[in-house]
């Protein structure tokens, strides 16, 4: 694990955008088999802070990544172990991202993993 020194201070509600990078972790966690890689990344930019969340996983097959962000998406699937989906998560931490000025995008490969990016503004 590695920690940058500098402090970086960001308004959001804590509690409403702590949801947000525990579904990411989550998700990464559910679809990278045992030995994968998850890192989370913070980066300040002049006016926003750069978040990512990349995992080694099994990825998000391009036929699902279009409408991954929707309310009950079609995109919802178990995880490696079965871990079950309900489809709402990503539409959640969609809407919280933008209640906070932000927005969030993704990059993704079948069989080589994901990387979820938000943006937020510093003010």
């Amino acid at each position: 694990m590695k920690t940058g020194e500098e402090k970086i201070y960001v308004p959001i509600d804590e509690y409403k955008f702590i949801q947000v990078i525990n579904n990411l972790i989550s998700n990464a966690i559910k679809f990278t088999p045992d030995g994968g890689v998850i890192t989370v990344r913070i980066k300040p930019e002049k006016e926003t802070v750069q978040i990512s969340v990349s995992d080694t996983g099994v990825g998000i097959p391009e036929h699902l990544q279009e409408g991954l962000f929707e309310k009950f998406t079609k995109a919802r699937r178990p995880g490696l172990k079965g871990e079950p989906s309900v489809g709402l998560g990503m539409s959640i931490i969609k809407t919280i991202v933008e209640w906070h000025g932000g927005k969030i995008w993704f990059e993704s490969k079948e069989n080589k993993g994901t990387t979820f990016h938000i943006e937020l503004p510093m003010e």
